[in-house]
């Protein structure tokens, strides 16, 4: 039986970088993709009539193996996946993501050391938390071969 791998792409670019670097990852491998460009959420706090984060948590909570996929901007993830994971937060307590294998591609034109120590630091705290088993990230695509026998 195979695992449902579910990738969320934070670009606002569907089929740019990010897309492209996750392409490299899951080739041959069966998985969805939630661009979150297409989705309406508000920031922790902040709930819309037309809400779609529970749907896109649900995505999340029925994969096996998430692919999180952001472009680099202002030496960061992209804003969107920031208010996922703070959004995230009203779930805290519960292990509904617990045991799930977690990837992380981050890429962008020359990301410092300090950006890349620090988004790792963030998502890899944010697996801790909710007890993801968190795999290991990519900059750059010499970095996919890595991840890829993590699978």
């Amino acid at each position: 039986m195979s695992k449902k791998i579910l990738v969320i792409n934070a670009s606002p670019n569907r089929n740019g970088n990010t897309a492209h670097f996750v392409q490299t990852l899951l080739a041959g491998r069966h998985y969805e993709t939630l661009n979150l460009v297409d989705y309406h959420f508000g920031g922790l706090g902040q709930v819309f009539a037309e809400d779609d984060f529970e749907e896109i948590y649900q995505a999340m909570v029925s994969a096996d193996v998430l692919v999180f996929g952001s472009p680099m901007y202002w030496h960061t993830f992209a804003g969107p996946l920031k208010v996922l994971l703070d959004r995230i937060y009203v779930h805290e307590g519960t292990d509904d993501l617990a045991g799930k294998d977690l990837f992380f591609i981050i890429q962008g034109t020359a990301p410092s050391h300090e950006s890349i120590a620090s988004t790792d630091f963030i998502i890899s705290r944010f697996a801790q938390i909710y007890g993801l088993n968190y795999k290991g990230k990519a900059n750059y695509l010499s970095e996919i071969k890595a991840l890829q026998a993590k699978l």
